[in-house]
């Protein structure tokens, strides 16, 4: 990317670029559109195209009771309760 162009698009972006900063982000830019570059030599012929690389299956579990409740078997064993709510002293 020629030196003008990194400051017409930093313009765009509606960013003031000093001297440094220019080097800096024409060296990172420039690396940039090299690794692109080298992507689009990669064969990818006959391959799917895919939105993301792990797998298109959810992993998420269905929201289901497994097993029996335990609420009311743990709530026996609180020392105080207050309607449903274990009750604690204040501390401070």
């Amino acid at each position: 990317m020629e030196t003008r162009e990194l400051y017409e698009t930093a313009s765009l972006a509606r960013l003031s670029l000093g001297e440094d900063e220019a080097a800096v982000l024409a060296e990172e830019v420039g690396r940039l559109l090299e690794y692109v570059s080298r992507m689009q030599e990669v064969d990818i012929e006959g391959l799917e195209p895919t939105t993301h690389a792990l797998s298109e299956e959810p992993i998420l579990r269905n929201d289901e009771v497994h097993g029996e409740n335990l609420s009311d078997s743990l709530l026996d064993n609180a020392p105080e309760l207050e309607d449903r709510f274990i009750v604690i002293p204040n501390v401070l």
